[in-house]
């Protein structure tokens, strides 16, 4: 499994990625699943990937190598896009081309050609913008009222970042609570682990703001989640016992 979050607000981009991947309890390993493309001054890209790796790889593969253009012929790659419509299209076409080359092989073997794709970024004159990308090559955008989208194991840190994020949050206050989302699914689902992959982009900056990797013994990501456990526990004794029970103090008569 895996778990990558992407955030927009009004400030800027974060985006999220575990980095493990396995294909059994025995059988565990790292591979990095957030790719930046930057051109400092002209664009920075960066797509998360989860499902299948070697349909996520030859995907990443195909756009460095170029997609072919089917009117002009010609290779095209996500330095050549003028906008981010376009660079989320081209993505979309390399999801397709690997589908067309590999997915009747795959389907044969009994296996899916599970892929989805988070990408995000900013081309000069452009907005920043965040795209999900499905595995028809279809896409879809996020918005002010939703500013997130999630792939991979996405159930256990979806109900913080509801409660939390809003398009007006800040950047880095964003980036905390990606990562308490990341820490609940870490603890949820063994198939999602360290080290976590981290970008922030800030609006017209056009440069990565951060591009880091946590290691698993961190020390601000061990301090956010002892904090996040120890607010959980003090909220939860905080509020009232339900007043249902036949002899739980404070009963409220019907």
């Amino acid at each position: 499994m895996t778990y990558c979050v992407g955030i927009l607000v009004r400030d800027g981009l974060v985006m999220i990625a575990d980095t493990r991947t396995n294909a059994g309890i025995d059988n565990i390993a790292v591979f990095r699943k957030l790719k930046i493309v930057s051109e400092p001054g002209r664009r920075t890209l960066a797509i998360a990937t989860s499902g299948n790796l070697s349909v996520s790889q030859s995907v990443i593969s195909m756009l460095a190598e170029g997609v072919e253009n089917p009117e002009t012929g010609e290779l095209e790659t996500l330095e050549s896009q003028p906008t981010m419509f376009k660079a989320a299209q081209l993505v979309g076409r390399a999801v397709r081309e690997v589908w067309r080359v590999d997915g009747a092989s795959l389907e044969q073997m009994t296996a899916r050609f599970d892929v989805q794709l988070l990408f995000g970024g900013q081309v000069a004159g452009g907005r920043v913008r965040l795209f999900m990308i499905y595995a028809a090559g279809n896409f879809i955008e996020v918005t002010p009222d939703t500013p997130y989208f999630q792939i991979g194991e996405h159930k256990y840190g979806k109900p913080i970042l509801d409660r939390a994020v809003t398009y007006e949050t800040d950047l880095y206050d964003a980036l905390k609570i990606g990562l308490i989302s990341m820490d609940s699914t870490m603890r949820s689902n063994l198939g999602v682990g360290p080290p976590i992959d981290v970008l922030v982009l800030r609006k017209d900056a056009l440069v990565p703001e951060l591009d880091f990797r946590i290691e698993p013994n961190d020390r601000y990501f061990v301090d956010l989640r002892e904090r996040w456990s120890r607010a959980l526990r003090t909220a939860h004794m905080e509020i009232p016992r339900p007043p249902y029970g036949a002899n739980v103090p404070g009963d409220v008569e019907g």
